[in-house]
């Protein structure tokens, strides 16, 4: 959990995807972020947490639901929500937050 604090305390814009392997919508969202990296290259990070095998993490965000997709800076949140989320919608949240 230390390797993902140092992560999302970076000035740096962390967009996580909190999911899950059993989960078909999460399934949806890979080529969605590699969408999001692609466009905005350096200026993201991308993050992907499976939920199983990071519960404390999962806990201490309050993710009740996968997928969920969260953007992180400088440690604090400034957006979350459930579902799978379009590559438009989450480049415009980042640059929104950061960019």
């Amino acid at each position: 959990m230390s390797k993902f604090n140092d992560i999302v305390s970076s000035t740096t814009p962390t967009l996580i995807d909190f999911s899950a392997e059993w989960c078909q919508p999460c399934k949806m969202m890979a080529p969605i972020l590699k969408d999001v990296k692609k466009q905005l290259g350096n200026s993201v990070r991308v993050l992907k947490i499976d939920v199983d095998k990071n519960p404390a993490i999962a806990q201490k965000h309050n993710i009740q639901s996968v997928p969920t997709l969260m953007i992180m800076k400088a440690g604090k949140i400034v957006f979350k929500q459930s579902g799978v989320i379009q590559s438009a919608q989450l480049v415009q949240e980042l640059k929104n937050h950061s960019l």
